[in-house]
């Protein structure tokens, strides 16, 4: 895990992103269990440590200049990619990572315990029927985030209801794709992501309501 660890800490300053030691300890326990879990479990395709660490945790973190603080939710979350790298990385935000597989929210909710992320809750639900609320009033998100989990159009569909006018909508991409079907979103802005390690196509769009 000390290379990992070493690789890790290039890949961060490569990217400009600084993280407390102790952030990078725990990400790296974090792949470490992800690792272990996988073997039984499936979580993700990516079997080899080095490939995940690009292809996971610092493809995660390169939404880290776009994220901004407060109630964020991580839908389709899966093996918890990007809401725990966020969460580990920023301990002042509040994540909510959701997933109707309950094999993968059993993973996430052992990893929330086993790393003592006190700033994640892990919902076991298909998002279009998730409904939160707090002291009978709902509860809106500051920023909803994805990544491959489905079309930008899809994922503001389905995430609609848990806009308020201000949330950002930050959806990761392999190939660019602008499309948004919905007129009551705009495309504010869209970014290439360099991630260190990882020789593939990744971009993020921002997107907000009009109205």
């Amino acid at each position: 895990m000390q290379s990992l660890l070493k690789e890790l800490n290039t890949g961060l300053k490569a990217m400009g992103i600084e993280l407390p030691e102790a952030a990078t300890h725990k990400l790296i326990d974090y792949l470490g269990l992800l690792s272990h879990w996988n073997r039984a479990f499936n979580l993700t395709a990516i079997r080899d440590s080095d490939e995940m660490l690009s292809k996971h945790l610092l493809d995660s973190l390169s939404v880290l200049p776009y994220i901004g603080e407060g109630l964020i939710l991580d839908v389709g979350s899966g093996a918890g990619l990007p809401g725990i790298p966020l969460a580990i990385a920023m301990p002042g935000s509040q994540f909510v990572l959701i997933d109707s597989n309950g094999k993968k929210t059993r993973f996430l909710t052992q990893a929330r315990i086993t790393l003592g992320l006190d700033n994640v809750e892990v919902v076991n639900q298909r998002v279009e029927a998730y409904l939160p609320m707090k002291h009978d009033h709902r509860i809106y998100f500051d920023a909803v985030v994805a990544r491959a989990y489905a079309s930008s159009s899809e994922i503001i569909k389905n995430t609609a209801h848990l806009h308020k006018p201000e949330t950002r909508i930050l959806i990761m991409q392999g190939k660019l794709d602008e499309s948004i079907d919905d007129p009551a979103y705009v495309l504010k802005q869209s970014h290439t992501l360099n991630i260190y390690g990882l020789d593939a196509e990744r971009h993020l769009l921002e997107i907000e309501k009009t109205h």
